[in-house]
């Protein structure tokens, strides 16, 4: 086979039962989307070649993180010089800060984050301590306006964000606009800090500079070392959890979730981006083993690719949220689901998607009505028993993130 009719790439996975990093060579067959994996440490094969829809050419690059049937690999080197010179790409990381005045538009910031043609590849709504502040703004401090900006970017939560793309640093700066938000609305009304910021402190969110700086406050917030970064802002009173699942986030609707729940009167006082394990999956869905059909195809849904935990705050919480979010599957009816109709089953998919289609009329504001496909890609989770809220919401904002 010629080399052009596949690329190659070292990845790294680690596996958390032997607590060590394990390497393959990934192969990549573009004319059929088709993979193979080698183990490089012990020579052989790891995954036959087969098609494989969700990975596509334009996930491949060196940085990048990608999930092969449930698997989460680092992509940390080319597998030949080939590879290199085609696929060799000008992306870059950078951060996307938003500062405490703009997180109540954090889904309009992620929707046109999106569709500027970025990648958030991580994301934590966060409460900086001064001193983190202080090591953020360090080439302010001779400025007169110093202590100002330190009081407001502590004055409440923020939401770091590390995102992926070509030029990332200098496309998010065109993004953002002047950092005076009052010259922003002149000279460039389109900008972030035109419709969101207010004056030149005040100006909705940051980005740096440089590719250097960029890596510098990236360190930061997501810390390379596998140190833990500024607290998250989880609360954990009054609580209860809310999952937007990787088919919703590859899809690019996280913004529209997001925008969703704020407007039905809720509020986001805890966010961050996961890759989860199946492991820790199936520790969290243990509830639903063996009472919940679909059980597998939930655990394989939700470690897929990335999802967003959010804590969900709100008087009465845990009732309200379960009804806003709507039945687990779309098409369900007045407790009837997609398998039967009151008792009677169904005999073809015409009469699920009518069912489908009666739920979106019955129960248009519900979240899955709206951005739910089935009842495993229902868009979100959320927790089902008010006693369960506080202890899904600290799996996720006290023991994964630690």
């Amino acid at each position: 086979m010629s080399q052009d009719d596949r690329f190659a790439f070292i990845a790294e996975w680690y596996d958390p039962n032997a607590s060590l990093f394990r390497r393959y060579e990934l192969l990549y067959y573009p004319k059929d989307g088709s993979i193979e994996m080698y183990d490089v440490k012990n020579h052989r094969t790891f995954l036959k070649r087969t098609k494989y829809d969700d990975l596509h050419l334009e996930d491949l690059f060196i940085g990048n993180k990608v999930t092969v049937f449930s698997r989460h690999l680092s992509l940390v080197d080319y597998g030949d010089q080939y590879t290199a010179r085609k696929l060799g790409s000008r992306k870059e990381r950078t951060l996307a800060l938003v500062k405490p005045d703009a997180v109540p538009k954090i889904g309009d910031l992620i929707d046109i984050i999106i569709n500027a043609g970025l990648t958030i590849t991580k994301a934590k709504m966060m409460v900086l301590s001064r001193k983190e502040a202080m090591d953020l703004h360090v080439d302010h401090q001779s400025k007169p306006f110093y202590n100002e900006l330190l009081l407001f970017i502590t004055s409440g939560p923020t939401v770091a964000m590390e995102i992926l793309g070509d030029d990332a640093v200098s496309e998010w700066k065109k993004l953002l606009g002047p950092a005076n938000s009052g010259v922003a609305r002149s000279d460039a009304p389109g900008s972030i800090r035109a419709m969101f910021g207010t004056d030149g402190i005040r100006n909705a969110a940051h980005g740096p500079d440089s590719f250097a700086s960029a890596a510098q406050e990236l360190e930061l917030f997501f810390p390379s070392s596998g140190g833990h970064g500024p607290a998250n802002s989880a609360k954990f009173t009054n609580c209860t959890c809310c999952i937007i699942k990787p088919h919703a986030v590859n899809e690019g609707i996280t913004g529209k979730i997001i925008n969703a729940i704020l407007d039905g009167g809720f509020e986001i006082s805890a966010l961050q981006l996961f890759n989860m394990e199946r492991a820790n999956v199936e520790e969290f869905y243990e509830i639903y083993k063996g009472v919940v059909a679909e059980y597998a195809e939930m655990v394989t849904e939700l470690c897929s690719g990335p999802c967003i935990a959010l804590e969900i705050r709100q008087l009465d919480p845990q009732k309200v949220f379960r009804d806003f979010c709507g039945p687990s599957d779309p098409a369900r009816v007045n407790q009837c689901y997609s398998t039967e109709v009151c008792g009677i089953p169904l005999v073809s998919n015409w009469w699920e998607e009518t069912l489908r289609e009666i739920a979106r009329h019955l129960r248009p504001g519900t979240l899955r009505a709206i951005f739910g496909k089935n009842k495993i890609q229902n868009a979100v989770h959320c927790t089902d028993l008010p006693e369960d809220g506080l202890l899904e919401v600290q799996y996720f904002f006290k023991i994964l993130d630690n």
